[in-house]
């Protein structure tokens, strides 16, 4: 697989329906992107990275009406919560889009509109199915599972209603030959074999409007047919170039690297009409999919109108860097993962606070107590520094290759392989008796190596643990994003980075 950087790269989330408060799932969803982002930017590429909501949802409208308050005032609120929990998870987003407030997302959506019927793709005709509120999605009687839909395990309504369609059938040979081929990677490769399933049936066009009094009249009208909406999924993914507003020519072109994040349960969308859309419209086409799994709690699986957990509380209690760090360690990227209380506590416990905590504090305090605080010179190495340090050049690329390949548990594993060693080297070394016996020569190698692999974990987080990584290089008197080691640096030695919490009663 080629290195995933470019000069320009974007990234983007999937934009949720705020049809409720964000849950774990979609913090899962930022943490995945905000590393992808995050590695570009570290590489030197100039990132944009996008977020947002999708506004025009029946079941926003349905939603606000239970709630007893207007569609747009129920939507901006949730829309609020969305942005706080990108904020408190510290998610580097240069934009973010909700679709009903974004000053250019309706001009983008019309003009595209425009194109697609300017040049026949098209065409109006009576349309009878069945139709899941909950997915915005037609199905055929052969894809449910009993009657019901396969996502939400629901019965369908059965609409009538004269809709706009888009001509994507005849796009079925492209967009098979562009995920054949790796023109667009998906990952993991069962998405991609999803996708190409798929297409190997009859690629029906797509209905891309909805009847306005169905809608309660909130979206975007269909421009030269006020009894109709624009079908809130061609809304939504329309918003990817609406985020970039003026930079769209910069961001999202062929020189560029472009990049979705996405849960499974949309992969269709992204992977077939998407592409279609952009093909019709001669836009570039995004460069990788990589489509996470699903997540449950405690073993059950989330939605938002039933089984949940507000991730808020959750960062508030034991900090961003904690929650991320299970969510992008502790789940499988590309699959199907659980948030178990107990295990979160464990991998705190254990990993980031004994294993992680007590590497750079001891660390920090070694050099600060007998190398008079700055990072001694190399000196001469023996077989385990080297060792150390051959691990310290490996682990770079392998957990750049991991996060190019959308697999962030094995490029966090890959740091702390490294943690460990770390602990086992300053455990076997004994820089405490070297102080003893005077073997300072010796002494201040040990320091050194010590040194460079806190650096060198320190840049290998960046992407993961940004504010964990910060705090490790600035105590080393390195600024961020920082790998090779300045021998005379003054060291600082710094507070737990993960304290203790009290044990649950």
């Amino acid at each position: 697989m080629e290195t995933i950087s470019s000069p320009r790269s974007f990234v983007s989330t999937a934009l949720p329906y705020v049809n409720a408060a964000p849950h774990l799932g979609f913090a899962l969803e930022l943490a995945i992107a905000d590393v992808l982002a995050r590695a570009q930017r570290l590489r030197g590429s100039d990132v944009r990275f996008v977020s947002g909501t999708d506004d025009h949802s029946l079941k926003n409208v349905l939603a606000a009406e239970r709630g007893g308050t207007s569609t747009a005032s129920f939507v901006r609120a949730h829309a609020a919560r969305f942005r706080e929990l990108a904020s408190a998870l510290e998610v580097s987003l240069d934009a973010f889009v909700a679709t009903s407030e974004h000053p250019t997302h309706r001009q983008t959506v019309e003009t595209v509109w425009h194109t697609l019927e300017a040049r026949g793709q098209l065409y109006q005709r009576r349309y009878r199915g069945l139709y899941c509120t909950d997915c915005e999605q037609f199905y055929e009687p052969t894809e449910l599972v009993g009657e019901l839909c396969p996502e939400h395990e629901k019965r369908l309504e059965w609409i009538e209603e004269d809709n706009w369609f888009f001509r994507l059938g005849q796009y079925r040979e492209t967009l098979t030959e562009l995920l054949v081929s790796g023109r667009v990677e998906v990952v993991p490769e069962s998405a991609r074999s999803e996708l190409l399933g798929f297409l190997q049936g009859e690629l029906r066009d797509l209905c891309v409007s909805r009847d306005a009094d169905r809608a309660r009249g909130f979206g975007i009208a269909v421009p030269s047919d006020p009894s109709q909406v624009i079908y809130v999924w061609v809304d939504a993914l329309l918003g990817y170039l609406s985020a970039l507003g003026s930079e769209r020519a910069c961001y999202w072109a062929e020189a560029c690297s472009r990049t979705h994040v996405l849960g499974r349960g949309i992969v269709r969308f992204h992977g077939v009409y998407w592409l279609a859309l952009l093909l019709a419209i001669d836009e570039a086409l995004p460069t990788r999919l990589c489509v996470h799994g699903y997540l449950t709690v405690e073993g059950k699986k989330i939605s938002k109108s039933g089984n949940s957990l507000d991730p808020l509380p959750w960062i508030e209690t034991w900090g961003a860097e904690a929650v991320r760090y299970y969510l992008l360690r502790h789940v499988r990227t590309t699959r199907d993962g659980d948030f178990d209380s107990t295990r979160f506590r464990q991998a705190y416990d254990s990993e980031l606070a004994n294993q992680l905590g007590n590497l750079v504090s001891r660390s920090l305090a070694l050099v600060e107590r007998h190398a008079a605080g700055e990072v001694p010179p190399e000196g001469a190495l023996q077989a385990d520094d080297r060792a150390l340090l051959e691990q310290c050049e490996q682990l770079v690329p392998e957990v750049f290759d991991a996060i190019d390949r959308c697999e962030l548990d094995r490029g966090l594993a890959a740091v702390f392989e490294l943690v460990r060693q770390g602990n086992r080297y300053v455990d076997q070394s004994a820089p405490w008796t070297l102080f003893r016996n005077r073997e300072h020569a010796r002494l201040a190698c040990v320091l050194h190596c010590l040194c460079q692999t806190l650096l060198t974990v320190a840049y290998a987080l960046a992407p993961f643990l940004p504010s964990t990584a910060k705090a490790i290089a600035s105590a080393l008197d390195h600024p961020p994003g920082t790998a090779a080691l300045r021998v005379g640096a003054k060291v600082t030695r710094i507070g737990p980075l993960f304290p203790r919490h009290p044990p649950q009663t």
